[in-house]
């Protein structure tokens, strides 16, 4: 009985920071979808706008050898004067165009920012977890079925924000070691962008570990995540 205060305490903490977690996290994914989804439709746009800007380069270019290709007689002037009128017409658009990559590029700049900022306050929270989690082992031990309970929690609590894609790459950094970035995509069949995206944020967030001394990169999961993964293959069991 002498247990009890304390580990009803205990257990109502680790039941609001489970709470506030998962209401937190999925704050972060939802910003992160739109980060993503906003990112593909900059991406669109500049190679729209790259496009644009060949096509009037090729029309400059033309234009020009027009120019070169005019005589200088009194019946060419007016012909002159027309050519010299759609020269200054491409070079507004190019003018206009290129303030459009300018601000295109400023509001790149700006998203890439907010995801800095989102995976910062990620690994802050990720950080208070591990304080509270470090408050709850030094709390009075109490019975080990009791204690058993919540380990699920914490478990459940550091995988939920991976996606079945990122979880999948963690089993097989378990299960078969060291592997380079071209050997992941081979196993999960996505794009190559697609795949350093996700070995990306799965390195920021603290999954694996990287090595950056040679080409191509290699990763290894961490050794407290592979104890999580192990851990969950029990459960399961």
């Amino acid at each position: 009985m002498g247990y009890d205060l304390p580990l009803a305490f205990t257990a109502l903490l680790l039941l609001l920071t489970a709470g506030v977690a998962v209401l937190y996290y999925r704050r972060i994914r939802r910003a992160q979808e739109g980060y993503e989804g906003a990112k593909e439709v900059v991406d669109d746009i500049i190679v729209s706008f790259n496009k644009q800007l060949e096509r009037q380069e090729g029309a400059v270019h033309a234009l020009t050898r027009q120019v070169e290709s005019l005589s200088l007689g009194r019946g060419e002037v007016r012909r002159m004067e027309d050519v010299e009128g759609r020269l200054r017409d491409v070079a507004a658009s190019v003018a206009k165009l290129s303030e459009s990559g300018v601000r295109l590029s400023e509001q790149l700049d700006r998203l890439n920012k907010k995801n800095e900022e989102l995976a910062s306050k990620q690994t802050e929270l990720m950080q208070k977890m591990a304080e509270v989690e470090g408050a709850v082992r030094s709390a009075p031990v109490a019975p080990e079925a009791s204690m058993e309970a919540a380990i699920p929690i914490r478990r459940e609590r550091a995988l939920a924000p991976l996606t079945e894609t990122e979880l999948g790459v963690l089993e097989i950094l378990s299960e078969e070691g060291v592997k380079t970035a071209p050997e992941i995509r081979e196993r999960i069949r996505l794009s190559r962008e697609h795949t350093a995206r996700l070995m990306g944020k799965l390195y920021e967030n603290g999954y694996v570990e990287r090595d950056t001394t040679k080409k191509p990169y290699t990763y290894r999961i961490k050794e407290e995540m592979l104890k999580i993964l192990k851990k969950t293959s029990r459960a399961d069991a």
